[in-house]
């Protein structure tokens, strides 16, 4: 069903949930996450350079989506589920490399020549070529992940499902996210930024420019080559003063570091850790 067609319908749906006993509704939910899971459409879609469009009706889809699927039984090797969403199936036909027990659910898409070692891509995300997520990585629903991306062991990528007009969590193509690090909130890492280990970006969490003569505060978006570590700065409360999270941009990637070492050297050049 063309994506005209679809829209209108999986709206009326999400306003009127008794409509998804017309056969016509149940379809179009149905053609509009197999479009999802083929990568045919995307819940967001880039319009300019650090500029994102979210496409609020996929995400309708998406959580509709739940109400059609019955609890099913299924398992891989000796591994044994009991959910409602099915995992990803002809990831060799996709060219995708999946490392045992990693797992992409259905409705996600995965580019060929990413890798997702023992992690989870939940539905409705989507991941870029060349893009490794990493051991216990986590990609959350709806989030997009760009092409040539690392999400180092344990990061935490959260998902944005609703409201369904919410902008996902988006990290664009070259970025490299180091350990542990957690990035929630529909918070938009631009192009090439290097995050450190253990960083949390949230919506609200003040992202501060310390690499100049003043410091810059910006929050929801870490600008493009950003290089960020963790930080605390003191905040007062009625029970007293103390420190709380932030996260600090100490520089910018250089365009001259080969792009195959700048992912960690980023870090290095400034002395953090990966």
């Amino acid at each position: 069903m063309p994506e005209a067609d679809l829209r209108p319908l999986i709206e009326a749906a999400f306003a009127d949930r008794q409509l998804l006993k017309d056969a016509r509704y149940e379809q179009a939910v149905k053609d509009a996450v197999a479009a999802l899971d083929r990568g045919e459409l995307r819940v967001a879609s880039q319009r300019a350079p650090g500029q994102w469009e979210t496409h609020a009706w996929l995400k309708q889809a998406v959580l509709l989506y739940f109400g059609l699927c019955e609890m099913a039984v299924s398992s891989a090797g000796p591994l044994h589920f009991h959910d409602k969403i099915a995992i990803k199936s002809n990831l060799q036909q996709a060219g995708v490399r999946v490392v045992p027990p990693g797992t992409i659910r259905y409705g996600a898409f995965v580019e060929a020549g990413a890798i997702v070692m023992p992690g989870y891509v939940n539905i409705g995300a989507y991941v870029g070529a060349g893009t490794m997520v990493d051991t216990w990585a986590t990609v959350g629903s709806c989030a997009q992940i760009g092409k040539r991306c690392h999400l180092s062991g344990g990061v935490g990528i959260g998902g944005v499902l609703e409201p369904p007009g919410a902008q996902p969590v988006i990290v664009e193509d070259d970025c490299f996210i180091g350990s542990r690090a957690i990035i929630v909130e529909g918070v938009l890492v631009e192009r090439a930024a290097v995050i450190g280990a253990g960083v949390t970006l949230t919506a609200s969490t003040p992202i501060v420019d310390v690499s100049g003569s003043e410091p810059k505060e910006l929050r929801g978006r870490v600008p493009a080559r950003s290089v960020v570590i963790p930080g605390m700065r003191p905040k007062r409360f009625p029970a007293g003063e103390y420190m709380v999270p932030t996260a600090l941009i100490i520089g910018q990637r250089k365009e001259s570091t080969d792009q195959k070492t700048s992912l960690n050297d980023a870090l290095r050049d400034f002395s953090v850790a990966v």
